[in-house]
């Protein structure tokens, strides 16, 4: 299982947990309504926090292939050109 999955379904039951405990509290219904508009900010800026740490690691592993794919194609192409400049040696 993903670690991204895991978090989400991490989420989803502390969301669901504070929304029953929040719905079952003997407090009006407006506030109420406010303490929920509350928890949803904070929940959606929570989520939001995790879903940019997860882009930065994305950039992150993909800049780090990027620069293995690049030093792999350069020592491919220098061992290209001396197997060309051997050859050469070989055959002229």
């Amino acid at each position: 299982m993903s670690t991204g999955k895991v978090l989400l379904g991490v989420l989803a039951g502390i969301a669901a947990g504070a929304l029953l405990g929040v719905l079952f509290a003997p407090d009006k219904g407006s506030v109420t309504r406010k303490k929920l508009s509350k928890k949803g900010e904070d929940y959606a800026e929570s989520l939001k926090e995790k879903f940019n740490e997860f882009l930065d690691n994305i950039s992150e592993k993909f800049e780090e292939v990027k620069e293995e794919v690049t030093d792999a194609a350069e020592q491919n192409k220098a061992k290209s050109e001396k197997a060309k400049k051997d050859m050469k040696t070989a055959t002229g």
